[in-house]
């Protein structure tokens, strides 16, 4: 007896499996694209995303700039920042430091963020828990010997992350960062005017703009662009100072950062 009903609740849970499949099936023939874009909508749902821009009612904006791959126009910058009084966000990379300990002393001293930019500038989602702490820990130990500073901040190279990088920074104690405007300063066909002009004319309160430190051209767009966003009214503030610290989320859609109403 015993078996038969097993079997019965065997077929029962078989037939309605098989119903939930030529249902999935049904619709996405009627809807191309249905089942993809329905598996799609679950993994965004449980996709978790880093801060790119930051909900604001004042007018106030975050510059950054990621150092990597050489040092010859920081002191320019650093000047026109100290022109301007303005104070920025450096994301850093351990090697980096390891061979410009002088300069990121000098930008923190300058007044300015000190980030983390990992240690030696991988793709982030390849890696491993461990391996992440490990690129995460040791930039921090360097940023605090070099800089006094105790790092908060972690922008993930090439902008590459997965769910595990990013649980595994707040364990550490981290905000994960991107950006809202890429300035595009990298690209090889960019000039000052390009830079510019993608910067200014993007430009909302709330907005992280990346920067690279080394870029050919930001020296030459960055006075200007500047001069008209405050002449547009737009005040300056360090990424850890434009970031809402309680009661917030990140927005699913766009990775915004927003009040819980």
């Amino acid at each position: 007896m015993l078996i038969v009903i097993r079997r019965r609740l065997w077929l029962r849970w078989f037939a309605t499996l098989m119903a939930m499949v030529l249902a999935w099936q049904i619709l996405d023939t009627a809807h191309p694209g249905w089942a993809a874009r329905s598996m799609a909508t679950v993994a965004n749902i449980n996709r978790l995303l880093p801060i790119y821009s930051v909900e604001r009612e004042d007018k106030v904006v975050a510059l950054s700039f990621d150092a990597a791959w050489g040092a010859d126009h920081t002191d320019e910058l650093l000047a026109i920042l100290k022109r301007e009084n303005v104070r920025a966000t450096f994301f850093l990379v351990g090697f980096w430091i390891e061979k410009f300990p002088e300069l990121a002393y000098k930008i923190a001293q300058a007044g300015h963020e000190i980030g983390n930019h990992s240690s030696t500038h991988p793709h982030m989602s390849t890696l491993t828990a461990e391996q992440i702490v490990t690129e995460i820990k040791h930039t921090h130990a360097l940023i605090e010997e070099t800089t006094g500073q105790t790092a908060q901040l972690f922008r993930p190279p090439f902008g590459d992350y997965n769910n595990l990088l990013i649980t595994t920074l707040t364990a550490l104690g981290y905000y994960t960062i991107q950006w809202s405007i890429d300035s595009l300063d990298w690209q090889r066909q960019a000039t000052a005017q390009s830079i510019y002009e993608r910067v200014t004319s993007r430009i909302q309160s709330g907005d992280i703009v990346l920067f690279h430190n080394n870029a050919p051209y930001t020296r030459e767009a960055l006075l200007p662009i500047i001069i008209t966003l405050k002449r547009e009214g737009y005040a300056f503030v360090p990424i850890s100072e434009l970031l809402l610290r309680e009661d917030s989320y990140i927005d699913k859609a766009t990775g915004r950062q927003r009040r819980k109403r």
